[in-house]
């Protein structure tokens, strides 16, 4: 599982540039938006990004995440942190994704399962 310092993390304040920048760096094609508790509110992909650049009309360097979250996720799916490797795979494959954020009880972020990195944790194992 990847810590949060790992994969693109924000909140709805933060600009939407900085958080492209993030997803770059880290090379993962998604950002998930959390609320000042770091409680999950959703998560948007490269594609969701896409979407939202072909139907605004305004200044790419003005949008704030804020501005571009109907585009977004707001369900996701998730898993809890105690979920096997196994089990997360079969889900990414079934439902077929890259990526599931992993929560708590309460909601809060805790990391994400990418499955490359499950699928090397599953070979280890």
């Amino acid at each position: 599982m990847l810590n949060i310092k790992q994969f693109p993390v924000v909140d709805s304040k933060t600009i939407l540039k900085e958080a492209l920048v993030d997803m770059g760096e880290k090379n993962i094609g998604l950002i998930c938006i959390v609320d000042n508790k770091c409680r999950l509110i959703g998560l948007f992909t490269d594609g969701d990004i896409r979407r939202m650049l072909l139907t605004n009309q305004k200044p790419f360097s003005s949008f704030f995440v804020d501005d571009v979250i109907i585009h977004a996720n707001l369900t996701p799916l998730t898993v809890k942190p105690d979920v096997s490797i196994i089990d997360a795979i079969k889900l990414m494959g079934e439902r077929e994704i890259w990526d599931l954020p992993v929560i708590d009880d309460n909601g809060i972020l805790k990391g994400l399962l990418h499955l490359h990195h499950a699928i090397s944790k599953f070979i280890e194992n």
